[in-house]
């Protein structure tokens, strides 16, 4: 897979027929497809949990929201330890630019969410902001925050 813009993180990695490659996801415990953007997920929550001490247990990956009448997926939600939404991550395959559609698309689910922080990554670039969610007005950090100020 492609190297990205993050350490170099161990994955379980094995083969299944035709030659596809899936990978194990320690969050949904199960092997998914190892896609692009799949490779990205893995990476930026495996950084989270490495570099910024979120905890594990603390991550939902590939779960749904409901966006008025339509369902949609996001890539990964991490709460705080009062089970409040924390950070809302969005992940897209290192091909694909990072744009005003991807800003649109996360803060759509966040309208629904309230997360405190978006972060949207294609592996390369990597985005983070604030939230006031009674404002609805975004400020970029120009670091991911560390979880301990969750």
């Amino acid at each position: 897979m492609n190297k990205l813009n993050l350490p170099v993180y161990t994955f379980r990695i094995s083969k299944k027929e035709k030659d596809k490659l899936l990978i194990f996801d320690v969050f949904r415990r199960k092997y998914v497809s190892l896609t692009p953007e799949e490779w990205v997920r893995q990476n930026i929550l495996q950084y989270l949990v490495t570099e910024k001490n979120v905890p594990k247990s603390l991550i939902s990956s590939e779960a749904g929201v409901r966006i008025n009448t339509l369902k949609r997926r996001f890539d990964a939600l991490i709460y705080n330890r009062n089970g409040e939404p924390w950070m809302l991550v969005e992940c897209k395959a290192p091909s694909i630019t990072i744009n005003q559609d991807t800003f649109d698309q996360i803060v759509a689910y966040n309208n629904s969410i309230k997360a405190k922080y978006l972060l949207i990554t294609n592996g390369l670039k990597h985005y983070c902001c604030r939230m006031d969610t009674s404002t609805k007005k975004s400020v970029f950090v120009q670091d991911i925050p560390n979880f301990t100020i969750a």
